[in-house]
C-alpha cells in the first residue's frame, strides 16, 4: 500500500544530539493521532465572530463535540489502519478529535514508515527521535492532521525562577504573598466559588502536606485540588523544589490562594509534544471538572515545534475559545531570545497562539498597600527576563491591528504578526511570591507565576458574573485603561513604550477595571 508524507511532520535531530543506535523494537509506546474536525469552515466562522469580540454565547462541551468533533467514519478509518498494523486503540474521543494507539516500536515503524532511534543530548538528556516525515496511506490523507509521540524529546520547559538563598543583598529585594499581589493589583473581591481552574503540568508533583501548611499559614481555606492523569502522567513529586515540583506547587499555591473556593484540577502529562497537547485537549473537553480557565506555565520557542504539532495545539486552543474557556500561558523567562542561542528573536509557544492570553513579566516595588514602581522584568542574562516579541507562526489578529512594536535599537514599527505578550504581572524573583515547595519556603518568580495569577483573577470574575468570560483578548484590547501601563525597561530586543509593547503587553492588571471590561 503506497504511503505519502504527512505535511508538516518533518523532524530534524535536536542540534548537539548524539545517536546511540536503534530503539528496542519490542518496546511498547503510545502515539496520539489527531483528526480533522467536522464543519471546519463553520467553526472558523464562529471563531471569527468571537475574535471580533461579538457577544457569542460559548458552546456547551457536548454541543461542540456534536458539531465539530471528529466524524465517526474518520475514527473508524484510524481503527481499521491500527488493526492492519497490530496496534491497539487505547481511547478514541470525537470531542478531542483524537485516537490514542499503543503498540511496539517495530509496529509503529512499519505503520508510519519511520525509523526511531535513541539519542543523547547535553541539556535535554536521552530521548527517542526520528528524522524526516511521517508517512500515511491514501485513505488517511486529509483525515489525520498530526501523529504525535513517535518522537518523545522534551517539548517544553518550566517558566519559573527561584530567588537564590545566598546572594548579595539586591537593591531592595521584596517578596509578597499571592494575596498581597492581588491586593496591589486591586483584584475584585471573591473566592472563585463554583469555578474550576485547570492547571497543565508536564512532570513533578505536589504534596498535600505542603498545601495544607501553606494555606493554613495564609489563613486561607484549603482549596479542593484534583489530580487528573493524562496518558502516563501522574502526580509524582520528586523532592526537588528546583525541578518541576517547584512549578506544580507554585501554580497551585498562587491560583488557590486567590480563588480558594474554586476546584483546582491539575492535569499531569509527559513532557513531549504528544503529552502537552493531549493534556490541554483533555482539560478543554473535561466534562467532569469543567474548567472555565486554564493556566499553562510551560512552553518552548516556536522554532522547536514541528508544523503539525503547532497546528494541532492551536486547533485545541481554538476549541477552548469556542467552548468559553480562557487559556492563560506564560510568555517565557529568557527575554526576546527565548533562550535560543542563534542571535535572533524568538517567542514562546503556546503563548504565541492567538487563542491564548499571553502573560509577560514585571518587577514590582510596593510602599504599604500601593505600587511604588513597576518596570519590565529583566534581571540580566543569568536572572531572566519577560518573554515577548513577534510570532513567526501566526498572522496579526484583528484585535492587535494598528499596534506598533518598539525595538531597543531602531525605534517603533507597525506590528506585522501576532505580538506577545498580551498582559503582564509581577514576575521578578526579586519581587517574587512566597511559596512552600517540598517542605521549604522559597521566593519564586518567572512568567510561570503570572499565568496562574491571571487565571485566578478570571476565576473570580467568572464567579461574580455567573458566566465564563471565555476568549478575553478582544475585550481587553478595547479596555487599555484597565491596565497599569509599563513604560520603563526592556527584554533585550524590545523596550517598553506607552500602550501595548512586546515586553509587558497592555500592562499589569487593575483587577476591578478588568472585571468591568469583561
Amino acid at each position: 500500500m503506497a504511503k505519502h508524507p504527512l505535511a508538516g511532520s518533518e523532524r530534524a535531530v535536536a542540534e548537539g544530539s548524539k545517536c546511540l543506535g536503534q530503539c528496542d523494537p519490542g518496546e511498547e509506546i503510545q502515539v496520539v493521532v489527531m483528526l480533522r474536525r467536522q464543519s471546519e469552515a463553520a467553526l472558523q466562522q464562529l471563531l471569527g465572530e468571537i475574535g471580533k469580540g461579538s457577544e457569542v454565547a460559548p458552546l456547551a462541551r457536548d454541543a461542540f463535540s456534536q458539531r465539530f468533533g471528529a466524524a465517526a467514519e474518520d475514527i473508524a478509518k484510524v481503527r481499521d489502519f491500527a488493526a492492519q498494523h497490530g496496534l491497539a486503540v487505547v481511547r478514541a474521543s470525537s470531542a478531542e478529535s483524537t485516537v490514542v494507539l499503543s503498540g511496539t516500536i517495530a509496529q509503529f515503524q512499519a505503520a508510519f514508515d519511520v525509523k526511531l532511534e535513541r539519542y543523547e543530548h547535553h541539556t535535554i538528556g536521552h530521548y527517542r527521535g526520528r528524522t524526516g516525515a511521517i508517512n500515511l496511506p491514501d485513505e488517511l490523507h486529509g483525515v489525520v492532521t498530526a501523529v504525535l509521540g513517535l518522537d518523545n524529546r522534551p517539548q517544553a520547559r518550566t517558566h519559573f525562577r527561584i530567588r537564590p538563598r545566598f546572594q548579595p543583598a539586591q537593591a531592595a529585594a521584596e517578596s509578597f504573598t499571592p494575596l498581597q499581589i492581588a491586593s496591589l493589583y486591586d483584584f475584585p473581591a471573591g473566592n472563585g466559588s463554583g469555578q474550576c481552574i485547570g492547571i497543565i503540568e508536564l512532570g513533578g508533583g505536589y504534596s498535600s502536606s505542603d498545601l495544607q501548611s501553606y494555606f493554613s499559614t495564609l489563613g486561607v481555606p484549603l482549596p479542593k485540588v484534583v489530580p487528573v492523569s493524562v496518558d502516563s502522567g501522574s502526580n509524582a513529586p520528586s523532592g526537588d523544589p528546583n525541578g518541576p515540583d517547584g512549578e506544580v506547587t507554585l501554580d497551585i499555591e498562587i491560583a488557590g490562594a486567590i480563588a480558594p473556593a474554586a476546584t483546582i484540577a491539575v492535569y499531569f502529562s509527559t513532557n513531549s509534544d504528544a503529552g502537552f497537547i493531549d493534556a490541554v485537549n483533555q482539560a478543554v473537553h473535561d466534562t467532569t471538572n469543567r474548567p472555565s480557565v486554564i493556566s499553562i506555565s510551560w512552553g518552548g520557542p516556536e522554532s522547536g515545534w514541528t508544523q503539525q504539532s503547532a497546528q494541532a495545539f492551536n486547533s485545541v486552543l481554538q476549541a477552548a475559545a469556542a467552548v468559553g474557556v480562557t487559556v492563560c500561558a506564560a510568555s517565557g523567562d529568557s527575554g526576546s531570545s527565548e533562550g535560543v542561542g542563534d542571535g535572533a528573536d524568538h517567542v514562546d509557544f503556546p503563548a504565541s497562539s492567538p487563542y491564548v492570553l499571553a502573560c509577560g513579566g514585571t518587577r514590582i516595588s510596593a510602599s504599604g498597600d500601593a505600587i511604588k514602581s513597576e518596570v519590565v522584568w529583566n534581571d540580566g542574562a543569568s536572572g531572566g527576563a519577560s518573554g515577548g516579541g513577534v510570532s513567526t507562526l501566526f498572522a496579526l489578529p484583528s484585535w492587535q491591528e494598528g499596534l506598533a512594536v518598539t525595538r531597543t535599537k531602531g525605534g517603533a514599527s507597525p506590528l506585522a504578526n501576532r505580538g506577545v505578550p498580551d498582559v503582564a504581572g509581577d514576575a521578578s524573583p526579586d519581587s517574587g511570591f512566597v511559596v512552600l515547595v517540598d517542605g521549604s519556603q522559597s521566593v519564586v518568580g518567572g512568567t510561570s507565576a503570572v499565568a496562574p495569577l491571571w487565571a485566578a483573577l478570571i476565576a473570580r470574575i467568572n464567579a461574580a458574573k455567573g458566566t465564563p468570560a471565555g476568549f478575553v483578548n478582544p475585550k481587553l484590547y478595547q479596555a487599555t485603561s484597565a491596565f497599569n501601563d509599563i513604560t520603563k525597561g526592556n527584554n533585550g530586543s524590545f523596550k517598553a513604550s506607552p500602550g501595548w509593547d512586546a515586553c509587558t503587553g497592555l500592562g499589569s492588571p487593575n483587577g476591578q477595571k478588568v472585571a468591568a471590561a469583561l
